[in-house]
């Protein structure tokens, strides 16, 4: 998959699009999202031009990793859930629903979550 200048986070990225801002640096920018699945959900997207984690983790930069592992990780913190708990999500191809082609975790909490999978 190749990446689209016109996604949704890229226009983002741009300021063609308003967002409500949760976290922003150098490398990252995190923010609120619009259809929340939880009381806590935000969004959080590298600044550069990655189609995936795949495509993330083989083509970023050490200081854009270590800068995007580090913001998780304090933005769930400000957020308020790293106590109670919380959940990162992200989704990779047709076959999990990946619906913007622009790497991005969710982090998902404020509440009790349940189970992602019934097992067999």
């Amino acid at each position: 998959m190749s990446y689209d200048t016109n996604n949704i986070f890229a226009r983002i990225l741009r300021s063609e699009i308003p967002c409500k801002k949760a976290y922003e640096d150098d490398h990252v920018l995190a923010f609120h999202d619009i259809h929340p699945q939880a009381p806590t959900h935000i969004l959080v997207i590298p600044k550069g031009a990655y189609v995936s984690a795949a495509d993330f983790g083989a083509h970023a930069s050490d200081a854009e990793i270590a800068a995007f592992t580090r913001a998780v990780s304090r933005i769930a913190a400000e957020a308020g859930v790293e106590g109670s708990g919380y959940r990162l999500i992200s989704n990779h191809g047709p076959d999990s629903h990946q619906e913007v082609p622009h790497y991005h975790v969710h982090i998902l909490g404020g509440r009790p979550l349940g189970r992602l999978v019934t097992p067999p």
